[in-house]
């Protein structure tokens, strides 16, 4: 089952800095490799917290204690910079995500003729993110307007905090179906448990995905050092391999 929260941790002994990260949770497969890498390269220590993008965009205006965050959708960072929460000139694009439509091995679902297949009645809970606080459930509705289908299968939504937890119970079966993140459906569980379909990406708004450095943060040369991270060929090499498109500019 996918997990919500990673912490990584520098060798015992080793005198660092706890840098403390607030991610979107279609980052869970990729993002603790890099911080991981982060650690080794630098000796200090990095905490990574798993959630919705709406969410922690409120935490944050509330006060709450991350130095660095990274958005699925990158109106907040930009937001959170023109409010004053993030340092003005740290936003920074690293990735665009996808939307799939998955489903386990063993569900009797083919979903390879796309999201007509939602109105079928052997499809009864359809699992995504909750577009309230996700761009992933805001993507996903997006498609389904875009295919006359919203109205007709609305009610047979399981709404995840995020998409993570959209993927948990399409994973679980508690829904037979969801509209997920690539990068979720490339990780170890989910791609050795299911198949998907792409999502045309002219259905949907664009994913588009931005850190930023916050203002509350104590660490701020390290958290800009982590940012910088994410354009490292190898960083983008990683996001890469579970299916995000990252700009031209970082390529290597």
């Amino acid at each position: 089952m996918l997990a919500a929260v990673f912490i990584w941790l520098a060798p015992a002994g080793a005198p660092a800095e706890t840098l403390t990260v607030a991610a979107a949770s279609d980052l869970q497969s990729a993002l603790p490799a890099i911080a991981s890498q982060f650690e080794k390269d630098t000796g200090q220590k990095v905490t990574l917290t798993f959630g919705s993008s709406g969410n922690f965009f409120t935490q944050v205006q509330n006060g709450a204690p991350f130095d660095v965050f990274l958005s699925a959708d990158i109106d907040y960072p930009r937001r959170l910079e023109s409010s004053g929460h993030a340092e003005r000139g740290t936003l920074y694009e690293y990735a665009t995500g996808h939307l799939v439509l998955w489903t386990r091995t063993d569900s009797g679902i083919d979903v390879r003729g796309g999201l007509t297949v939602l109105a079928d009645t052997r499809v009864r809970r359809i699992a995504i993110a909750n577009p309230e606080f996700a761009p992933y459930g805001r993507a996903a509705v997006a498609a389904l307007r875009h295919e006359g289908l919203y109205e007709r299968v609305q009610i047979k939504f399981v709404l995840g905090e995020n998409i993570s937890q959209a993927a948990q119970f399409a994973q679980t079966g508690a829904a037979q179906v969801g509209l997920l993140a690539l990068a979720l459906a490339l990780s170890p569980t989910l791609k050795s448990s299911g198949t998907y379909i792409d999502i045309p990406e002219s259905w949907y708004p664009p994913i588009e995905q931005a850190a930023v450095v916050l203002t509350s943060s104590r660490h701020k040369p390290l958290a800009r050092q982590f940012v910088d991270y994410l354009k490292k060929p190898d960083s983008v090499r990683i996001l890469q391999s579970f299916g995000f498109a990252v700009p031209q500019s970082t390529v290597r």
